[in-house]
């Protein structure tokens, strides 16, 4: 299988440097100074400082003695992942007319229905989807914006010509994370490693809690100069609440749990020392099935009772919008191309993976003829679970595999095993390329922008192509140079 590495047009072999990369040569001759020991001392100090401030993740499948998700660090790699100012204005404009039509997409289905009138999408795709909401049928929410806040997944395989080029894994639209680390990773690359940071015109990351902030009051309906935004968190044991309490902080607005809310009128308060406040904006890291126990799961004890009746009567606005995982399940990945054809009248910039569906009774013949090389991947999973790699599956596990996807075929699509991309990575054997993905989050409001980077994820097992930190990935600074 062909490589591509971001570093090297020509991997180092034995006592030989390689063949670096024009925008990663100023980079790769600091490394080349460096020494072992100093760089292992700072990977010390990183971890530390993270370990202090507290930047971990719970993972749910490792218990602690009290029954809580053990708390993990992410591992921080010290070698930075750089890409070029050419190829992210590129990658920008993708992203921006991707989301762009996503929104559209998501309006649509719950207004007109146009693409499925068109017959661009089989309305059975929509309507049977777990997360189709009925209840946002015919609810206008501020600007026509669902998923304010996306987290698109983009990776780099070699073309034909051995050339790397970017291709849409995924698109996170209910309630994508990872920013904190993207800001925290670019704040301990500055604090160890200041003169790199002289050396490159590396552009800027740290004004994304202000991009958000702008983007959240952007969605108000109240008419106020200054609408009240808040967190809403699941709580402390959530994974992401690190991320949840990092963001509330950054942005100088309240972190609120459920129980913090209430609603009176069709108005949506938070209770304070002072009294009840009227809460304009809700930045929700809870998913909709526990957002509000009238309309979703009634045991839910996260969400606000009411909060549903508000949001319809145009009272709060709900970042990102109730409803918008219609747009970011696996089964409607594949037409994201025909959505930027249909509604923008355009080509698509990025690419998807090519994607074998697996209701369609060809695609499902032609997944079970070629399961060793696939990646086969749940409709509804994430975090890297319900999937099956192909080529680092046992028999075993691939016939385990063939059984469920015959039992259910509809809840599978399958894609070919895309060689990743890889970056020289800092491990405990010494520098050695690993494979790496890229999270940029694109913010819509009155208009589409983000900060020119991402988080860069890495499968720190050598050969591995599962980056998430559930499965023991890490995560690099990600550099975007300034012409």
């Amino acid at each position: 299988m062909r490589q591509f590495d971001e570093m090297y047009s020509r991997l180092p072999a034995s006592g030989d440097a390689g063949e670096v990369r024009q925008h990663y040569e100023a980079y790769a001759r600091w490394l080349q100074a460096q020494d072992p020991q100093t760089m292992a001392a700072r990977r010390e100090e990183a971890e530390m400082i993270f370990r202090r401030v507290g930047i971990t993740f719970a993972v749910y499948g490792d218990k602690d003695e009290d029954g809580s998700g053990t708390e993990r660090l992410i591992p921080f790699d010290l070698i930075p992942r750089v890409i070029a100012a050419q190829e992210w204005k590129s990658m920008e404009a993708g992203l921006v007319q991707r989301v762009t039509a996503l929104n559209r997409f998501i309006h649509d289905v719950y207004h007109d229905q146009d693409i499925l009138k068109a017959g661009v999408i089989p309305r059975e795709q929509i309507e049977n989807n777990a997360q189709f909401r009925p209840e946002m049928v015919g609810v206008d929410v501020p600007n026509q914006i669902y998923s304010h806040i996306s987290g698109i997944d983009i990776v780099r395989a070699p073309d034909s010509a051995g050339k790397g080029e970017y291709y849409v894994l995924e698109d996170n639209l209910r309630v994508p994370s990872g920013v904190s680390y993207m800001l925290e990773d670019r704040k301990m690359m500055m604090r160890l490693f200041p003169e790199l940071f002289s050396q490159h015109r590396v552009a800027p990351v740290a004004h994304y809690p202000d991009l958000l902030l702008e983007t959240l009051r952007a969605s108000s309906p109240a008419t106020t100069a200054e609408p009240t935004v808040v967190v809403l968190t699941p709580g402390m044991y959530n994974s992401a609440y690190f991320e949840h309490a990092f963001l509330a902080q950054q942005m100088g607005v309240e972190l609120v749990e459920g129980q913090d809310l209430f609603v009176k009128d069709k108005f949506v308060y938070m209770r304070t020392t002072r009294g009840p406040k009227r809460v304009d904006v809700i930045y929700r890291r809870v998913d909709d099935d526990f957002l509000d126990p009238n309309v979703f799961r009634p045991t839910s004890t996260l969400g606000c009772a009411g909060l549903m009746d508000a949001y319809k009567a145009g009272h709060v606005a709900i970042c990102n919008a109730v409803g918008t995982g219609v747009a970011d399940d696996k089964s409607i990945y594949p037409y994201v191309p025909d959505m930027i054809k249909f509604y923008l009248g355009e080509e698509p910039i990025l690419k998807n993976v090519p994607t074998f569906q697996c209701r369609k009774p060809d695609d499902l013949k032609y997944t079970l003829a070629n399961l060793k090389d696939l990646v086969v991947k749940e409709v509804h999973g994430a975090g890297g679970y319900g999937m099956l790699v192909g080529p680092a599956s046992t028999k075993e596990e691939i016939e385990r595999f063939r059984g469920a996807l015959l039992a259910n075929p509809e809840g599978y699509i399958a894609q070919p095993t895309l060689s990743l991309s890889s970056c020289p990575t800092f491990v405990d054997s010494g520098i050695a390329p690993r494979h790496i993905d890229l999270r940029p989050f694109v913010l819509s409001g009155r208009t589409v922008q983000m900060v020119p980077g991402g988080l860069t994820r890495v499968a720190l097992k050598e050969g591995s192509l599962v980056v998430n930190s559930s499965q023991g990935g890490g995560t690099k600074d990600t550099w975007i140079l300034q012409d």
